[in-house]
């Protein structure tokens, strides 16, 4: 199963969401589009749009307006590493010391762990408020069966929407606390912050992620 090509269409599908809004990238993230996640390429107009119309169900009546502002995996990686960098110039105790190895920064076979995980993380903070019923469930599933050949794919994604929300079980995914920070950021683009549910989700997971309190103060400042 190749998830990280589908995750990032699904993270810039929200581009088109929202018409006009531009991707904030700097040098790194422009390097990352021009070569891939870990060097992984997949056919962009296909995959772009089952990804929209995927994640469309999946934000039900949210605008979309944060992902399409840092939609793309290399933007997320940017994100989450400037928060790693931010916390190391802090000094004190630092879970991840040298380079941060964040998304942008890894090999195929890593960058596709941390794709998973992200993945999850977007699906469960898409379930936070509730809103998608049986018949948004059937939509959805009818949207992964068009992802061709990739069984591997539909089942995992299936068995993620079928899943109940439980930050616990979503922060399983966080093999590195580099990929616990990237999949808080991804968590908290697409949530409603200002919806106590949400909200309540968002301290749930982080809590289960053991996520470093200043490395996520610095990710929500970026967001803000």
């Amino acid at each position: 199963m190749k998830t990280s090509g589908f995750l990032d269409q699904l993270l810039k599908s929200a581009q088109g969401l929202m018409g006009d809004a531009r991707v904030r990238v700097d040098q790194t993230s422009e390097r990352i589009e021009n070569q891939g996640i870990g060097g992984f390429r997949m056919g962009k107009l296909g995959q772009g749009v089952i990804a929209g119309g995927l994640l469309s169900m999946l934000l039900g009546s949210r605008g979309g307006r944060k992902l399409a502002t840092y939609g793309g995996l290399a933007a997320l990686g940017t994100v989450a590493y400037r928060a790693w960098r931010e916390r190391q110039a802090q000094g004190g105790a630092v879970a991840v010391e040298g380079e941060p190895q964040t998304i942008d920064m890894l090999p195929a076979p890593q960058a596709e762990i941390h794709s998973r995980g992200i993945l999850a993380a977007v699906i469960a903070a898409a379930k936070a408020d509730g809103h998608i019923d049986q018949r948004e469930r059937d939509l959805i599933q009818s949207e992964i069966g068009k992802l061709g050949e990739d069984a591997e794919l539909k089942a995992w994604l299936q068995t993620e929407l079928e899943r109940p929300l439980d930050a616990a079980q979503v922060a399983l995914s966080a093999t590195t606390p580099e990929l616990a920070s990237e999949m808080y950021l991804a968590s908290l683009l697409v949530v409603d912050e200002q919806n106590d549910s949400e909200r309540r989700y968002l301290d749930e997971l982080a809590m289960h992620l053991s996520l470093d309190p200043q490395i996520r103060a610095s990710l929500e400042r970026q967001l803000a």
